[in-house]
């Protein structure tokens, strides 16, 4: 199978780990090297105005951004969601914190820049994210990284993501950790929307494929996180560490395998999540209604059309608690059937809320429902 020729070429991005500081030093004026049988720009044969032009504006928004990163001024605490740099046998490394397992030491995922060699479990950074370091705009959810918050490391944060984008990440990972990546042909360079457990919309590209240059690519990062987190195996945790994996849930659920356990998981992985991040995660799942409309295009990768504003939520008039084992199509054929929108949930008990625009009628439907284990009205509101 022949395919596209990705940017940049894999034996730079190979040489850029092979090489040492000093190595690095002395290869700075050679790291693009001129097509053979031309001569390289010098100060007394400048670059024709042209090509001039063509790099001002990518260097230009590159400059922008790196300056917006600085503006922001993120805190040097680390904190879940947080993007890092970090200095690791002479070059910087990208690392997206997912949670404290116990002291100092954390998990997270390595990240990096080169795009054009996505992967399905690959998350790529969007305009709403920013601004973040455009070296890291690609976090690698196949690559699990552990490591310490050592001064060594030289960290300093480069951007932030929300609890909903970190949460879809991990739902990214989670295809990864059970090899459930979407069943689209490999397709290397071509980059998309796809939905992730029905919840989320992430940019991606698609799974790899037989004899795919993104194997190499992959085994490169993979080694890079092995010797990142190296360190951190020779030294033995603290007592009061936690196994690595899932976190669970702050407060037991009876629904521990169920759609509903699974979002919480997600958005509350780690206990950093604030209130304020909750409901910036309800918001966004209210948003995307595909939560309860799952047509069968969302397995494929689509391509990103324009952005559109995120509609104003409803205010919620219902509550309802499903019973254990419902999935995401049944309840969601029972509120279409009842006529009511989601713009909520799941709390800690598991209830989401509704807003319907007839809730007396609603209330009745939600009631006859075998799939309901519970349905109240909302408090301040009143089934009118």
């Amino acid at each position: 199978m022949t395919y596209t020729e990705l940017w940049p070429p894999l034996s730079l991005i190979r040489g850029a780990f092979e090489r040492d500081v000093a190595q690095q030093a002395g290869d700075a004026g050679q790291a693009i090297a001129p097509p053979s049988g031309t001569h390289a720009a010098t100060a007394a044969q400048p670059a024709p105005p042209r090509i001039a032009e063509d790099l001002l504006l990518p260097l230009t928004e590159l400059a922008q951004r790196r300056e917006a990163v600085a503006q922001r001024a993120f805190p040097a605490r680390w904190a879940p969601g947080r993007l890092l740099s970090i200095v690791h046998e002479g070059r910087l490394l990208g690392v997206l914190l997912d949670k404290c397992i116990g002291g100092d030491r954390w998990q997270g995922w390595i990240a990096a820049g080169e795009t054009d060699w996505a992967s399905a479990l690959d998350v790529l950074l969007e305009p709403g994210d920013e601004p973040f370091e455009p070296s890291f705009g690609m976090v690698q959810a196949w690559n699990p990284v552990t490591l310490d918050a050592a001064p060594q490391l030289c960290a300093r944060v480069q951007g932030e993501l929300s609890a909903t984008r970190l949460a879809a990440i991990r739902a990214v990972h989670d295809e990864w950790a059970t090899q459930q990546a979407p069943a689209v042909d490999a397709a290397p360079g071509r980059i998309a929307l796809r939905t992730v457990a029905g919840v989320f919309s992430v940019l991606s590209g698609t799974p790899l494929g037989d004899n795919d240059p993104r194997s190499e690519y992959q085994a490169v990062y993979r080694d890079a996180a092995g010797k990142l987190g190296a360190a951190v195996l020779l030294t033995p945790p603290p007592a009061a560490t936690t196994p690595a994996g899932p976190a669970p849930p702050s407060t037991p659920q009876a629904d521990d395998t169920g759609w509903g356990a699974r979002l919480r998981q997600w958005f509350g992985a780690d206990r950093w999540v604030r209130p304020a991040f909750a409901v910036l995660a309800l918001a966004f799942v209210a948003q995307n209604m595909g939560l309860f409309n799952t047509p069968v295009e969302d397995e494929e990768v689509r391509f990103r059309s324009v952005a559109t504003e995120p509609a104003a939520l409803s205010t919620a008039n219902l509550v309802v608690l499903w019973k254990a084992g419902v999935t995401l199509d049944e309840a969601g054929r029972a509120l279409r059937a009842a006529s009511v929108e989601v713009v909520g949930g799941p709390d800690v008990t598991g209830a989401w809320q509704l807003h319907a625009t007839d809730p007396v009628g609603a209330l009745a439907a939600l009631e006859g429902s075998p799939l309901v284990q519970s349905v109240r009205v909302a408090e301040g509101q009143g089934a009118r």
